[in-house]
């Protein structure tokens, strides 16, 4: 496992200029943060670098503005909202990242001050990673410290130049992030079971590759496992299902047996005509769903399955949902593995990590959200990490 720097590897802070790399791509609904998770996530790093005298300085990206300013894509809202989590900690704010203005912002920040410079793409060298761009943001700070691990799947000036350029550290949240996701992978307690769902396979196949590798049991649901289905020839009705991917799925699942790794399909399925609230369903064996239906979520045999063999497993890794759970009573597959999960996180039988957008939100509609060992805010980055790739973010972190 690699090794990185940590705040307290950065000696006396007292007075230095601490850049900080957050992600505060947060949702703005009427000029409001509509949810302040990754806000919050930033307050042990921020709180623990002001309390021991640092000039905080808060860098981060917000939206695709192009490479030029635009003000529906300002941090001002963000800062604002920053400060209201925060409570008793002022936030100033900076109209630029460079230049004049940040220049003068961060020189009357005072010792445990918080400063937000404005978006890191209203620049085009931010997503070039162009090294001049680097240098203007190095030259404001005397240390640097990242704490987007949401960000880390991108080579950007302020992700990856930057940390080459100041003595570069790992921030809380960049802790916990890479703790939990190590402990899950890279030096699991064994048995590893993973629950990957979501609609098509096509956006997975470098995930499933790796995880066959990986893991001891591979649950699919969702769409993607009507395309495994078909291609064990079980017909799926109307159902979403990429035909022209049998054969991959097929590969997919031979090296699987290669590997040692389970693959678990669904063994019943709820169905309807149409996904609608209130439509008609029912409950059939994968080999009776009707031509005219289509599979809307895992059944019950299916759910009795997956909860063995969390039962039996010491480690969960979660991505993608098994239904379509934003509509009832298609979520209730999702809801009662996710719920099962819970209850063998809290009752400290399962260590359980997930990430990515769409598991997160099901995790929040099941209301167990917070009761797993660690739900990753991160969507592309915690992807790109279950797929075994290299993270430049992180990568720069590194210590030899």
């Amino acid at each position: 496992m690699a090794t990185f720097k940590t705040i307290e590897d950065l000696g006396d802070l007292r007075g230095r200029r601490v850049l900080v790399r957050g992600d505060l791509n947060v949702p703005l609904r009427d000029g409001r943060v509509g949810d302040t998770t990754r806000l919050d996530r930033l307050v042990p790093t921020l709180s623990l670098l002001a309390d021991r005298g640092a000039k905080v300085v808060l860098l981060s990206h917000f939206g695709r503005p192009k490479g030029k300013p635009d003000p529906a894509m300002s941090l001002k809202p963000v800062a604002e909202a920053l400060a209201e989590v925060l409570e008793d900690r002022p936030v100033a704010f900076a109209g630029d990242c460079v230049g004049p203005e940040a220049e003068a912002a961060i020189a009357a920040l005072p010792e445990g001050g918080i400063l937000v410079l404005e978006n890191l793409r209203f620049h085009p060298g931010e997503e070039a990673n162009d090294p001049a761009f680097a240098e203007r943001l190095a030259a404001l700070g005397d240390l640097y410290v990242n704490d987007a691990f949401s960000a880390a799947h991108r080579a950007h000036a302020s992700t990856e130049a930057l940390a080459h350029l100041l003595p570069a550290a790992a921030g809380r949240l960049m802790q916990a992030e890479l703790d939990h996701l190590a402990r899950a992978l890279d030096d699991p307690a064994r048995p590893v079971c993973a629950v990957v769902g979501g609609a098509k396979i096509s956006s997975k196949l470098d995930l499933l590759g790796h995880l066959v590798a990986k893991v001891d049991q591979l649950a699919i649901g969702g769409g993607m496992a009507n395309t495994f289905l078909n291609a064990r020839r079980i017909r799926v009705g109307r159902s979403l299902c990429e035909h022209d991917l049998a054969k991959t799925a097929r590969e997919i699942e031979r090296e699987a047996e290669a590997r040692g790794c389970e693959i678990l399909l669904p063994v019943d399925v709820v169905v309807a005509r149409a996904l609608e609230d209130g439509v008609p369903c029912e409950t059939v064996s994968v080999h009776d769903v009707p031509r005219h239906m289509m599979i809307l979520d895992i059944g019950p045999e299916t759910v009795d399955l997956l909860k063995a063999r969390l039962d039996a497993a010491h480690t969960l890794v979660w991505n993608g949902p098994l239904g379509a759970f934003e509509t009832a009573p298609f979520d209730e597959g999702t809801n009662a593995v996710a719920r099962h999960a819970a209850a063998l996180t809290r009752r400290k039988a399962l260590l359980s990590v997930a990430g990515g957008g769409d598991t997160v939100a099901a995790l929040a509609h099941a209301g167990v959200e917070t009761r797993f060992s660690y739900v990753s805010t991160a969507g592309g980055a915690f992807l790109e990490w279950l797929e075994g790739k290299t993270l430049p973010g992180v990568a720069a972190l590194e210590t030899e």
